[in-house]
This record gives C-alpha cells, sequence and structure tokens, in this order.
C-alpha cells in the first residue's frame, strides 16, 4: 500500500527526511513546522508530496504540523540572530575555561528549548563546568556535541581544488566511504596532497566515477592477456580507461614487434570469433545494467526514513550507559562523566583459559612446521614416553602422562 509524504530538509545539503503531510496542500520550497525527536523545528519542503510504498518506509512516519506563517518564518530569522550570538558568547566561554576545543556552529531549536553547540577536539573535553556557565546565560537545555573533520567541513564549507565550492556543502547529503583503492584504479596521483579535500580525509569525488572505471575495466581485456588485433597476435600491456583504448604490442607480418593502440571492441580472444565476443560484451552490459539498477533502488529505499529513527541515531542518549573513551561513538553529553580508563579486548581474551572436561578428550590444534620437523618431533615424544613408562602392578590402570 502507498504512503503519501513529502521531503523535508533543515538545512542546505543536509539529509532530507520524510514526513505525513496529512490533510495539507504543501508545494516546493514551503516553509513548513514539524515535530522531530529534537523537539519543533522549521523546515524547508524540497520534494513536493507524492506516493512512496509503505514497506519502504520506517515506522513510525511522523505528520507535519503546519505549513509556516509569516510568523514562523520571522522565529526562524530570529533564531539564526541568536544563533550567532550564543556562538560568540560560547567562544568567550572557552576561552576563560581553557578548554582544548574549536567551536564549529551551533543549533538552536524553532521553539528555544534547546540549544546544540557543534565542536571539534584531539581528544576527550570535559566541559561540565562549560555547560553550566551557557545554561546560566541562556536560561535552557545545553548540548555539547562533538563531531568529526568531515562534519566540520560541511558546516564552514570552503573552495576544492577544483576551484569549485567543495561537494558536501553544496549537495551531499551522506559520506560515502572512500579508498586509496579508487585513487589507484583511476591512475591518479598517490599524493596526499592531490587526493585530500579540505577536511584532510581523501576527496568524496573519488566516488563519483569509481563505478563507470570498474564497468569499463571488465570490458576491456587484461594486462599481459594474448589478444588477436587486425594487425595480427600480440600482448595488452596497458588499459586507459578514459580513451577506451588498448596498448598492445603486436607481432607483425613481417616478424617485427610494435606497440600500437586499438579500441578495446577491436580486440579478439584468442578461439573467440567476433559475434562471439559481441555477445560476451552484450551479457556483461546487461548485467551492469542490471546491478545499477538493483543499486538505485536500494539507495531509493534507504532514503525513505522516518524522521524519529533516522535523527536518532545522531542524537546521543543521557540515558545511555557510559563507555570507555577508545570505545564510544565521538559524541559527548552534557550530563555524562569522565570515563574510565578502556581495557584492551585482546588482554582479556589472553585471560580466558580453556578448562577440560574429564573424560573428555580435547582437539589438538596442526603443529606448524616441515613435514620433517613434524616426524622428529614425534620420534623424540614417543621416545620420551617410552623411557618414562614403568611396569604396572597388577589390577592397576596406565597412567597418561
Amino acid at each position: 500500500m502507498a504512503k503519501r509524504v513529502v521531503g523535508v530538509r533543515f538545512k542546505k545539503a543536509g539529509r532530507m527526511y520524510y514526513f505525513d503531510p496529512g490533510d495539507l496542500q504543501i508545494t516546493e520550497s514551503d516553509g513548513v513546522i514539524v515535530e522531530t525527536s529534537r523537539g519543533i523545528e522549521y523546515g524547508e519542503v524540497v520534494l513536493s508530496a507524492h506516493n512512496v510504498e509503505e514497506d519502504e518506509l520506517v515506522a513510525p512516519l511522523k505528520e507535519v504540523v503546519r505549513v509556516a506563517t509569516e510568523e514562523d518564518s520571522e522565529t526562524n530569522e530570529r533564531n539564526l540572530q541568536l544563533e550567532e550570538e550564543a556562538f560568540t558568547v560560547c567562544q568567550e566561554k572557552i576561552a576563560e575555561h581553557a578548554l582544548d576545543m574549536k567551536l564549529v556552529d551551533v543549533e538552536y531549536t524553532f521553539n528555544g528549548s534547546k540549544i546544540t553547540f557543534f565542536f571539534t577536539s584531539e581528544g576527550r573535553v570535559d566541559f561540565r563546568e562549560l555547560v553550566k556557565d551557557l545554561a546560566h546565560v541562556f536560561k535552557t537545555r545545553i548540548e555539547l556535541r562533538q563531531i568529526g573533520v568531515r562534519d566540520e567541513a560541511k558546516m564552514l564549507g570552503g573552495l576544492g581544488s577544483c576551484g569549485l565550492p567543495i561537494c558536501c556543502k553544496t549537495f551531499l547529503e551522506d559520506f560515502q566511504p572512500v579508498s586509496i583503492k579508487m585513487a589507484k584504479e583511476q591512475n591518479l596521483s598517490l599524493s596526499p596532497t592531490k587526493i585530500s579535500g579540505l577536511c584532510g580525509r581523501l576527496m568524496c569525488c573519488l566516488k563519483y566515477e569509481q563505478e563507470a572505471y570498474e564497468n569499463m575495466r571488465r570490458l576491456m581485456p587484461r594486462i599481459n592477456r594474448e589478444v588477436i588485433t587486425a594487425d595480427g597476435r600480440g600482448t595488452v600491456l596497458d588499459n586507459n580507461v578514459i580513451t577506451e583504448k588498448s596498448k598492445v604490442r603486436v607481432l607483425l607480418s613481417d616478424g617485427t614487434l610494435d606497440v600500437r593502440e586499438y579500441h578495446f571492441t577491436k580486440l579478439r580472444k584468442p578461439g573467440n570469433t567476433p559475434e562471439e565476443d559481441d555477445a560476451i560484451r552484450a551479457e556483461l552490459a546487461a548485467h551492469q545494467k542490471a546491478r545499477a539498477e538493483e543499486k538505485r533502488q536500494e539507495e531509493s529505499r534507504l532514503r525513505y526514513l522516518s524522521d524519529d529513527n533516522a535523527r536518532e541515531q545522531n542524537e546521543s542518549s543521557p540515558e545511555a550507559p557510559i563507555r570507555p573513551p577508545e570505545c564510544n561513538s565521538g559524541v559527548q553529553s552534557a550530563s555524562q562523566t569522565p570515563r574510565p580508563a578502556c581495557v584492551p579486548c585482546c588482554d582479556a581474551r589472553n585471560t580466558i583459559k580453556q578448562k577440560e572436561e574429564p573424560g573428555k578428550e580435547t582437539q589438538k590444534l596442526p603443529e606448524k612446521g616441515s613435514a620433517q620437523t613434524l616426524q622428529k618431533r614425534r620420534k623424540q615424544r614417543s621416545g620420551r614416553s617410552r623411557r618414562k613408562r614403568s611396569p604396572n602392578p597388577a589390577g592397576s590402570e596406565n597412567k597418561r602422562d
């Protein structure tokens, strides 16, 4: 059964959340008042009402309280000004307490019931006294949340190495995992200064063309593979994914070797006819298209998350159990106390000893070493056991060593 929903965003390039519009007539770019896990908030509709399958949504789906009025818009603008003032006050309090932390952003809830301060720090920060001072100044609930370097770059913004505003500030909703393997497969320089963004991590744009590179490499022949060209047999030396050409060392009809470039569609595997190669490429293309469609449907399904479940994952809970510094998720709450030192899990595992049950044989692990070494060890153990054995009295049982 389909459900009618609207997409609401609270910040530019922020994550989009879905709400039930009810009987309200809501269009794109309208301001709305919604109830979230943080309280009452002001958001902007970025996706007009449309139907979504109910099994693709995560219940419960909260409703839109009302369409924002002029008074609501003025309240939102006033909150933005209060955020700037709160930012200045918090910076002064941080300097007074000499805390090693960098304030990044401030968020007011729509009704002013809570103020959230976002900061970065290399280690743990004891900000209990800071929270008391801020609560005394603003007379409302205070929350301090520690964020990572990627979130800091997303909030502050800036220009990338391409000269354009960074992607996470303009249109990226979520951060995708990026690895150095992507830079290698795209034949990019592995210099950290050339493949790192403002946050000091690998640039998110390495992910954009990765799928196209992977698909093209599946179609192109592997390096050092023998292929048949129009000029004769040859061996693939290199592949250029951008031009879709392969560099081949060809044995010409006069017996000389020459290095030439061919489009990958002009190369055939030895023993295959051109029709067979075309069929293989068509099958690969259909498989890649099906995978892309499955991936698109999966991403679409994951995006239809309810605001209640999605936003609660990013918010620390005061009732959550206290964890060691090395084991927590990086989110600090004002109600938490200093954590104890973390005990390495390997030390705990090393203290566990396996107990053998009486009358039950334990399974022996295979010994390491060559066959000759193992045979020599067995002979030595066998010799020692013979020397230790002695005649047993009548009626007695043999005792194991």
